[in-house]
């Protein structure tokens, strides 16, 4: 009973909040609107901007999980209230805060989907959709694109996993067996699968052969 009370209640403020954000936008009242994103995120979470500002995604996570039990309700409202604040920075001209804001609240989203919460207080796959197409652009860093390889898997967006599973070997971040791992399980999908992801059977071999190759050379 208590948590289903604490869901409805959760559910109901940050509708009705985010109504209110987007009122005071609208009103080119950007110093109000933030001031409650604010509010919100202290009264509900003891997070304040300078808090937020220093912790990684992950690490939000780990705040809002006790005994091995994530609140995903909590961190999909963080995650709605970071967006807003996120676009009320880049009206203000601070690309940069924005930019933060998005990684974080997207690297929350992506948790949501990939646990499988469900939709609680937002859809955690259109809310990451959504941010996506906002950060993807720019350099990320190697915990969001972890989660954005799983999900682009899992999504069957094959192409772009690939993608992002080079640019982690790129940057040093991915072990040769981990990289190994995914041409394995492209290899077991078929060519049909494949190609409604972007790849194919010819290009998943040769790209395997290749990574072979190259760690063969050096030493592995």
């Amino acid at each position: 009973m208590f948590q289903r009370d604490y869901l409805m209640r959760m559910i109901h403020q940050m509708s009705e909040a985010v109504g209110q954000i987007m009122g005071l936008r609208q009103q080119r009242e950007n110093k109000e609107a933030l001031l409650l994103v604010d509010e919100l995120l202290d009264r509900n979470f003891r997070m304040n901007s300078r808090l937020l500002q220093s912790l990684s995604g992950e690490d939000i996570v780990r705040l809002m999980t006790r005994s091995g039990a994530t609140d995903y309700s909590g961190l999909q409202s963080i995650a709605v209230l970071l967006r807003e604040k996120a676009a009320i920075h880049e009206e203000e001209g601070d690309g940069a805060l924005a930019f933060g804001l998005r990684v974080k609240a997207l690297h929350l989203q992506l948790r949501s989907v990939l646990d499988g919460s469900g939709t609680i207080v937002a859809d955690p796959e259109q809310e990451a959709r959504a941010l996506e197409q906002q950060v993807i652009p720019y350099e990320l860093p190697e915990s969001l694109k972890r989660l954005l390889l799983s999900w682009y898997e899992a999504g069957g967006r094959l192409a772009d996993a690939e993608n992002i599973l080079h640019e982690l070997l790129e940057d040093g971040e991915l072990e040769f067996e981990e990289a190994e791992h995914f041409y394995v399980r492209m290899k077991q999908l078929g060519n049909e699968r494949l190609q409604a992801g972007g790849l194919s059977i010819e290009e998943v071999m040769e790209a395997s052969e290749l990574l072979q190759s190259q760690w063969n050379k050096q030493g592995v």
